[in-house]
């Protein structure tokens, strides 16, 4: 009886290295199925807009529309970062699990595994953005243009892939078990900072000097612009650039984890 011996070599490179609809789905279910962040993810920004935009003030004017809906865009910010960052943090329990290793013997390309992290995380963002805007709608209170409106939400779903390179960033730097420890109140922190929940206005000049450097000041400027009407300069330059610090910390770790196979 022969043994057949396989040429590695001969072995077919799939088209894309590997990205499909079928991984795509199967990623979609997986994050799915995590129910307690999904949940968490979906009904704390909306307790927030709640409770920040329902005070008094409401509806004084901000740019074209009234604070109401400034809160709004706020919060499905938040919303949307927090759930794209855990999206990509799930890298750190694929490899405690030893998924992500099982996963480098395949085919599959390092850039398609990304691409597939990124776009379930910009899917799940778009849930949580989504929702905040569907009780903003019924509830009636934020009062802006359709079209700004729908400005506001392309812009916020944009900004929202910084945070799930972040994710991916934490999730190769930490064991799984630790990294939505950190990104949890991290991101709240930030948000803080960053004038998602008071606006900087608020804050003493030191406290706005700290913000105008931290991740989450330049993608809330970035998502609240349509509604502003008011974008300076240094606030896309901060988005720019921490958005390439994640992506190139991500790559890196990455790349890192890649070669002990």
């Amino acid at each position: 009886m022969s043994s057949a011996t396989i040429d590695p070599t001969s072995r077919r490179v799939p088209p894309l290295g590997g990205f499909n609809r079928t991984i795509l789905g199967i990623e979609l279910r997986r994050m799915m199925r995590n129910r307690r962040t999904i949940i968490f993810t979906l009904v704390f920004p909306t307790a927030m807009f709640f409770v920040f935009g329902s005070g008094a003030g409401g509806d004084e004017r901000v740019g074209v529309g009234n604070v109401a809906a400034y809160v709004m865009v706020s919060m499905a910010l938040y919303g949307g970062a927090l759930i794209a960052a855990s999206g990509g943090a799930m890298v750190a329990v694929e490899r405690a699990l030893g998924w992500s290793r099982q996963l480098r013997l395949t085919p599959l390309h390092p850039i398609a595994y990304i691409m597939v992290k990124a776009l379930v995380a910009l899917a799940t963002a778009a849930l949580a953005i989504a929702v905040v805007n569907v009780i903003g709608a019924v509830r009636g209170q934020p009062d802006m243009p359709t079209a700004t409106w729908l400005e506001c939400v392309v812009t916020t779903l944009a900004c929202t892939m910084s945070f799930a390179a972040l994710g991916v960033f934490v999730g190769y730097l930490v064991p799984g078990e630790n990294t939505m420890q950190i990104l949890g109140p991290g991101l709240a922190l930030l948000s803080f900072l960053g004038g998602l929940f008071i606006p900087l206005s608020q804050y003493s000049p030191l406290i706005r000097d700290i913000a105008y450097w931290t991740p989450m000041y330049g993608v809330a400027e970035v998502a609240r612009a349509p509604l502003t009407r008011d974008l300076p300069w240094f606030a896309i330059v901060n988005a720019v650039v921490w958005f390439a610090v994640f992506v190139l910390g991500a790559a890196w770790r990455m790349s890192k984890d890649t070669a002990r196979v």
